[in-house]
């Protein structure tokens, strides 16, 4: 019976063994790069940080589109503190665009290989081919987008395809609890 007892054991070792993530591993970056997230869901980039302080509570999730022309979600809602609270870069890169969508105020700023996040609705100063570093104000949060709640609505693309803005701040992997070890036999 020793040997069925140790069968969660050698289970447990061959998951932990086939996985591509591991507990003790660090963020996941794409080779070559310090931004953006791995292909796998939930990876984490280092070095980018929340567009707002203190840390915001998400009030609608990420939830994309099963085809580009479908309705979904292609971003984050972000609780602002307040209306006029300040949004900033989460990492540093170069406004490539600062005006009116729709009826909205949007700025997008490029991170370069062909990351950009977009913020609305956001009233900027700034203006196309501002340089911004990680941290600078990009503009602040107008009334509307979420209300009652005064909120940010923040997307990341990668080229077309929109990314999880949370992957870029926060581990998203889940967390795998594993059986304990069998002792070892005596």
């Amino acid at each position: 019976m020793k040997t069925l007892a140790s069968v969660p054991a050698l289970v447990a070792a061959l998951l932990l063994a086939l996985s591509p993530v591991t507990a003790s591993a660090g963020p996941a970056l794409v080779p070559g790069s310090s931004s953006g997230p791995v292909n796998g869901p939930g990876a984490v980039t280092a070095g980018w940080s929340w567009p707002l302080s203190p840390r915001p509570a998400v009030l609608r999730a990420f939830d994309p589109p099963a085809r580009p022309w479908l309705s979904g979600h292609r971003g984050v809602d972000l609780r602002a503190p307040h209306d006029g609270a300040p949004v900033t870069s989460p990492a540093s890169g170069t406004v490539s665009f600062a005006g009116v969508v729709v009826d909205r105020p949007v700025i997008t700023v490029d991170h370069g290989s062909g990351l950009r996040s977009s913020f609305e609705a956001v009233r900027s100063d700034l203006e196309a081919g501002a340089a911004v570093a990680q941290g600078d104000v990009l503009g602040w949060i107008q009334a509307g987008h979420c209300t009652p709640a005064p909120c940010v609505h923040w997307g990341v693309r990668r080229g077309e395809e929109y990314l999880n803005p949370l992957a870029f701040v926060t581990d998203l992997r889940p967390s795998v609890l594993l059986p304990p070890l069998d002792p070892a036999p005596g």
